[in-house]
């Protein structure tokens, strides 16, 4: 397997000497995207219990360390590096995700990043000239996607006739697993909306 991302020496140590000073056994690092493939994609390093783990993460074993990787973000790691910086002030640690955002996705990509993908693409182009955006709380495993409406779209009394006509719509076109969209936005707060 290539190299998934490039932990730099001074990453390596750096983050060795964090694992040591918190003092447990078979701790790990682990890395993912949050909401990968979007333009709120951020990489994330977090600790990692060996309970805490996921049974699908790519497992790297360096040479001071052990980084868990999310398998759903590997995509969006490539050309990724973790580096740490000696500076003045103590250094710092960075990480480069250059692929983070970009839309990287396939008919195999789970039905999440496929949901985000349509949304950010094609849906909010659409909401935004009415100052509004929508998002994707979560997907369930009954095949809801829920989602939350911001700005113009909050509070204004046209979303039904958005979420039905227009979101679901659209939506159910493209994603198989869909069964159906929900809104948990509370629309009782109609300070920005487009529609009162």
């Amino acid at each position: 397997m290539e190299k998934i991302v490039n932990i730099t020496e001074s990453a390596e140590e750096y983050l060795a000497k964090l694992l040591r000073d918190k003092n447990e056994p078979n701790l790990a690092v682990r890395i993912f995207i949050s909401d990968p493939g979007t333009p709120k994609a951020e990489t994330c390093l977090a600790y990692c219990k060996p309970e805490e783990a996921d049974k699908d993460d790519v497992v790297l074993k360096l040479d001071k360390i052990t980084v868990h990787v999310e398998e759903r973000s590997i995509p969006f790691l490539v050309d990724a590096e973790v580096n740490y910086d000696n500076d003045t002030f103590g250094g710092q640690l960075t990480i480069k995700a250059p692929n983070a955002r970009l839309p990287n996705i396939s008919p195999d990509s789970p039905p999440e990043d496929r949901i985000n993908y349509v949304i950010y693409n094609e849906i909010n182009p659409m909401l935004e000239s009415h100052g509004g955006e929508v998002s994707l709380v979560k997907f369930t495993d009954q095949g809801e996607a829920i989602l939350q409406f911001g700005g113009g779209c909050q509070g204004c009394g046209m979303v039904d006739v958005t979420l039905k006509d227009g979101i679901e719509k659209t939506l159910l076109e493209q994603i198989p697993e869909l069964k159906s969209v929900k809104d948990s936005t509370d629309h009782s707060i109609d300070d920005n909306a487009y529609y009162k």
